[in-house]
């Protein structure tokens, strides 16, 4: 199938749970203590759905494919998906493992987590067909390392991937076991784009300082955009670095899925054939419009909304 007849623009692969969000905590808590919440939400959750859930939003004809339980929580995932005009054909409900969930504290503008991977931590490779690859001209993957069989498929994947000519971007998310233990000296060549942020970047280099961790980079990767929140953006591209600066919030609601939008605005930008500095200031602006909602997704109802969240927000006209 060539690129002209692809059935979808994106094929996002990875990890599907809800998010348990609990907001206006006066602190985060201590053992043998509790404390009160004062807003409670329960929503569809992981970077992967939210970049797809926030990239269809923006005009992408998008698909996913990954692995729930069969469960209510699962039917969530599902109808929010299908809600936001997300094809789940590609989705396998896995009858012997529920569907995963995360528990997210949030306290001023940063946040704690905890993970129940579930059925996620079982989808690998073999659970997606040949055909799939074959559908869609962009593979977008995040949080590896909350899906274990499929780590271990990571640079098959991705050798696929190229096979069936898709370009291809990743966001690895944070690594709970801190070992970082991909290949990532035959991983990164196959990734178009590179999505960390700074604590990630830092993390898998071993370097505490951006300009010189890019740098050790150099000979492994393509394109890295680097999420660094309020301090705006990082790209390496074609040899060189550049800063993008921030579009800043100052009614933050929620930060959950704000990296998530930021590679949602990004990749939008990619496969609409702009170039990587726009592609970048895209992502900013998408980032900051999540904030101004909760839940990762509640910026990201329709086109006209995002529009007028960028104008009100932050006096930026866009048209989607």
């Amino acid at each position: 199938m060539t690129a002209l007849l692809k059935e979808y623009d994106l094929l996002v692969v990875g990890e599907l749970n809800l998010d348990l969000i609990l907001n206006k905590i006066q602190s985060f808590p201590k053992m043998g203590t509790e404390i009160i919440a004062d807003e409670m939400s329960l929503s569809l959750g992981s970077s992967s759905a939210i970049f797809a859930s926030n990239i269809s939003v923006l005009g992408i004809k998008t698909a996913f494919a990954g692995m729930i339980g069969n469960d209510s929580f699962g039917e969530l995932v599902l109808s929010s998906l299908q809600a936001k005009n997300v094809d789940t054909r590609f989705v396998k409900i896995n009858k012997e493992y529920k569907t995963g969930l995360t528990v997210a504290l949030n306290y001023d503008d940063d946040r704690a987590m905890v993970t129940y991977p579930g059925a996620m931590n079982h989808f690998s490779l073999q659970n997606i067909d040949d055909d799939v690859f074959d559908s869609a001209r962009h593979m977008h993957l995040s949080s590896i390392f909350l899906q274990e069989e499929l780590k271990n498929d990571v640079v098959e994947l991705f050798q696929k991937a190229k096979q069936y000519g898709m370009t291809t971007s990743l966001d690895l998310q944070w690594d709970p076991t801190e070992k970082w233990d991909l290949d990532f000296g035959n991983l990164l060549p196959l990734v178009d784009v590179f999505l960390p942020n700074k604590s990630e970047l830092f993390a898998i280099t071993g370097i505490g300082d951006v300009e010189k961790a890019l740098n050790s980079l150099k000979d492994k990767c393509n394109t890295i955009a680097v999420k660094m929140g309020a301090e705006g953006s990082i790209l390496f591209n074609n040899g060189s670095i550049s800063y993008h600066k921030p579009y800043l919030n100052t009614n933050v609601i929620d930060a959950i899925g704000a990296g998530d939008s930021f590679n949602a605005g990004f990749v939008y930008a990619l496969l609409n054939g702009h170039q990587a500095a726009d592609c970048m200031d895209f992502g900013n602006l998408m980032g900051a419009i999540n904030t101004t909602a909760g839940s990762g997704t509640g910026a990201f109802t329709s086109k006209s909304e995002i529009e007028k969240r960028a104008k009100k927000s932050f006096n930026k006209e866009i048209d989607l």
